[in-house]
């Protein structure tokens, strides 16, 4: 059984099989309904609202309260909450039908940047890896590279950032903690946190904030995503050969998200998802074509899987994580057979580290053992047969 609620799904696997089994789509792109309580400061949300409606709801409500989740409006709450929300649910337990959220408190007016470097891009990427996971938690500062070709493959790097504050204070926590950038307060922009929300998903300035209610993606293009988790400091050097490396390859993006805050003040074994304190950033590859037909596909799945496996000396390793809403069959599939257990966990390790998985087979094995809800990287059930492979594992 496939469950759909509209949103996002990077490798269809909400409908699509990709072991050729028969299946049946529970489709709930209608269960989308949204009620804010506004004093309790808590809100039901159904599992296929999209986060742009949600978001706009709250702010027909509040201009003061917000719920921090993607930046993309499209994304449906179901998937982003429980795999991509650091949740990690994954479709692997039952269907979820709706949500009750905690709101959060945000100022009136909030600063937004997107920084736009082209010199100087191996010096500034080695230092926002020193510092990004340190700044202050009112700030998020993302780092993003991407090829250009401009009669020759150049690299672009672009810094969006969003504080919640003023951008006087923010000026001076720049100067003081990333002076590398050379911020100059002109490229700074107040507005409301729904306006940022707009500007974070790419829409032009004075955009309506009912455009978050389109579901319709703005963009419908074919893409890869992978992932990876930045754990040690990359070199200065090591950036250059990076971005070489991009350079050999076409379209060619990376996007590192910053951790600490609140990411590292929550146990990894307090909830499924386990990739909090210790990660610097978590990296999402992404290739981009426009070509339709099978031979462009490949290329270009060709393309992200060579950076990904360049990529190697400078990530988290045994197990290299990932992230399980940029959900990526290429680090294993289940076929759901006799060998359920041990295939489950050449991806499981990685989406959830090895104590966390072992924890959620125990589960699964209690809520459906039958495996009744599963799909081609879910949680399978392990039996009590199963345990050597866990020790014989965590020798390994």
């Amino acid at each position: 059984m496939k469950t759909r609620s509209g949103g996002h799904d990077f490798e269809g696997l909400s409908y699509t099989s990709y072991t050729n089994q028969p299946f049946v789509i529970v489709d709930i792109f209608n269960l989308r309904s949204i009620h804010i309580g506004m004093e309790h400061e808590t809100a039901w949300v159904q599992s296929s609202a999209t986060l742009g409606e949600l978001y706009y709801r709250i702010a027909d409500k509040s201009n003061t309260h917000a719920f921090p989740a993607g930046i993309c409006p499209t994304v449906g709450v179901g998937g982003h909450f429980s795999g991509g929300g650091y949740g990690g649910g994954g479709v692997s337990f039952g269907v979820v039908l709706s949500y009750k959220i905690k709101l959060v408190r945000v100022p009136p007016v909030v600063t937004v940047v997107n920084i736009k470097r082209v010199k100087n891009l191996s010096y500034i990427a080695h230092r926002w890896l020193q510092v990004a996971d340190k700044l202050y938690d009112k700030l998020f500062l993302r780092m993003m590279f991407r090829v250009v070709n401009n009669g020759e493959r150049t690299i672009q790097a672009e810094f969006p950032s969003l504080y919640l504050g003023n951008s006087t204070n923010l000026v001076t926590l720049f100067k003081k903690d990333f002076p590398e950038l050379g911020l100059e307060k002109s490229e700074f922009i107040e507005m409301s946190w729904i306006e940022s929300v707009l500007y974070d998903g790419s829409f032009p300035i004075g955009t309506p904030t009912t455009a978050l209610l389109n579901r319709k993606p703005q963009y419908l293009i074919p893409l890869k995503i992978k992932s990876d988790y930045v754990k040690t400091l990359i070199s200065q050097q090591n950036f250059e050969l990076i971005f070489e490396k991009m350079k050999e390859l076409e379209n060619q993006q990376l996007h590192f998200n910053p951790y600490g805050g609140q990411m590292s003040e929550i146990s990894e074994f307090s909830k499924p998802f386990p990739h909090r304190s210790g990660n610097t950033a978590k990296v999402q590859y992404v290739v981009i074509w426009e070509e339709l037909g099978v031979e462009a596909e490949i290329r270009y799945l060709n393309f992200t899987r060579v950076m990904y496996d360049y990529m190697t000396p400078f990530v988290s390793k045994n197990p290299r994580e990932a992230f399980l809403n940029y959900r990526d069959l290429d680090i294993g599939v289940n076929s759901h057979g006799k060998n359920a257990c041990a295939e489950g966990m050449v991806y499981g390790h990685k989406y959830f580290r090895k104590s966390n998985y072992k924890r959620l087979t125990m589960v699964k094995s209690r809520v459906d053992p039958e495996n009744f809800f599963r799909n081609e990287q879910s949680i399978p059930p392990c039996s009590s047969n199963d345990e050597s492979l866990f020790v014989a594992h965590s020798v390994i």
